[in-house]
């Protein structure tokens, strides 16, 4: 089963977990310093909000899925319609350790599809919270509006 993913980059942490509390009418699942993650089943939605971005606003959506085979039925639907999706294996990104793939739609918008095995101490899985990160992200420049075009500047 999957579920979908939304990340938003928020300027003010504490009152966007306030806000989202309420409106989903539930706490988030994980809370850090600069990271909040709601699990949620009705809708079934993995809702993330950051404050690692400059920029407020809808950082990416995704497909988050249940298995490894899950997920590379995902890439390979994607393959054959000439979509490239650029992989990231093993990664560790926002508090979890997960294989991922990003794809770009027509109009820009990043989507990662992901399946995540295990959790992390810091955002980007680095020795030191707070350290920078490239991975959730869905790369600087990415000109993926045209099939055959993957993401760029994805951890890597």
């Amino acid at each position: 089963m999957k579920r979908f993913h939304v990340h938003v980059s928020v300027s003010d942490l504490g009152r966007s977990i306030r806000f989202y509390s309420t409106l989903f009418g539930a706490e988030p699942v994980v809370v850090q310093d600069d990271y909040a993650k709601w699990m949620l089943e009705d809708p079934r939605v993995n809702f993330a909000i950051s404050s690692r971005d400059a920029t407020p606003g809808v950082h990416h959506l995704g497909v988050q899925t249940d298995s490894g085979e899950e997920l590379e039925s995902l890439r390979q639907r994607l393959q054959q319609e000439r979509w490239v999706a650029t992989a990231e294996k093993g990664v560790a990104c926002c508090y979890a350790r997960s294989d991922k793939y990003w794809v770009t739609d027509p109009t820009g918008i990043a989507w990662e599809t992901f399946h995540t095995f295990g959790s992390v101490p810091t955002f980007d899985g680095g020795e030191r919270a707070g350290e920078a990160a490239r991975c959730c992200s869905p790369g600087a420049g990415a000109s993926a509006a045209m099939p055959g075009k993957a993401l760029a500047g994805c951890c890597g």
